[in-house]
């Protein structure tokens, strides 16, 4: 089940307390479907729950509305119509929500939105039938592709009254509100009533930020070991034209152990070198030492 699946899911179980909740959340699913108007009224969804919820919301608000599903096989699933098959049921749905049944004139009609929920209420409903959202593991994107260009100037208006700072987009010929950002895409989650599907936001979040870090520091450490090798190499090199041109012992004496120790460890690291002289450097104390060895070699004959 993709995540998306299971955001809808999650929401479509998630109850609400309040009837006049409940009423803006029919609403919502409604007006965001296929089509909510007087000529047509449906959904049309690759999710079970989806269709599900609004054959439900049917029939729990209007007992003599009939409704027509039907599921077509994919390849990759199935996709479920419910539609309202007559057009007198269709008026008395729309005279509910307080709508003339004019598709052209179809707005938010906030009198279906009594307490200081149903805002939410209505945007989950809007979101289960018009909503999409991506695997937080590969990519932070959700939206809502709502069927009418005023509609969806006034849904954006009632998400932003809400803290939900969604941005518009017009996607051949389609109004899309969206969010691109993880903190947001998890509080509308839990907003909506997906509380799931929020912590896994925050938890795929988490675990790139960990997996970014790590990923980091070996390309760090990576990095300064190929230092290290390259810099080992190049004091060996002039160790060995120093013995030949001389030997170590021609070297001034607090120079001679640390060539020796260079020779005999190549793989040691400046920490390394400094605690195996006798008596002990520091780091920086190496490091000018060999400084003055590879000076000392520079001016020695290939």
């Amino acid at each position: 089940m993709s995540f998306c699946s299971e955001i809808k899911k999650e929401i479509s179980a998630s109850p609400l307390p309040h009837a006049c909740c409940r009423n803006a959340f029919a609403y919502g699913l409604l007006q965001g479907g296929h089509a909510f108007g007087l000529q047509e009224m449906s959904i049309q969804t690759e999710h079970r729950a989806v269709a599900a919820s609004y054959a439900a919301v049917i029939t729990a608000l209007f007992e003599d509305v009939s409704f027509f599903e039907q599921t077509m096989p994919r390849k990759n699933g199935s996709y479920y119509t419910v539609s309202i098959a007559d057009e007198s049921d269709r008026r008395s749905i729309l005279d509910r929500f307080g709508h003339s049944g004019h598709e052209l004139s179809l707005r938010l009609n906030r009198a279906n939105l009594d307490c200081d929920f149903c805002a939410a209420a209505y945007v989950r409903g809007a979101f289960l039938a018009c909503g999409a959202v991506s695997d937080p593991e590969t990519d932070y994107h959700l939206e809502m592709s709502v069927p009418s260009h005023k509609l969806s100037g006034d849904i954006l208006t009632l998400l932003s009254e809400s803290g939900m700072p969604f941005k518009h987009i017009l996607r051949k010929g389609c109004n899309v509100l969206y969010l691109k950002d993880s903190d947001r895409i998890a509080d509308f989650l839990a907003w909506i009533g997906a509380q799931t599907g929020s912590l896994q936001v925050y938890q795929a979040v988490m675990y790139k930020n960990i997996r970014n870090k790590v990923n980091r520091q070996t390309n760090c450490e990576s990095a300064n070991l190929d230092k290290t090798v390259a810099a080992a190499s190049g004091q060996i090199q002039a160790v060995q034209k120093i013995e030949r041109n001389g030997g170590i012992a021609s070297l001034p004496d607090d120079l001679q152990e640390l060539a020796q120790l260079r020779l005999l460890h190549p793989e040691y690291s400046l920490r390394e070198l400094a605690e195996a002289l006798d008596p002990p450097l520091t780091r920086s104390g190496v490091n000018h030492r060999l400084k003055r060895l590879m000076d000392f070699a520079a001016d020695l004959p290939d």
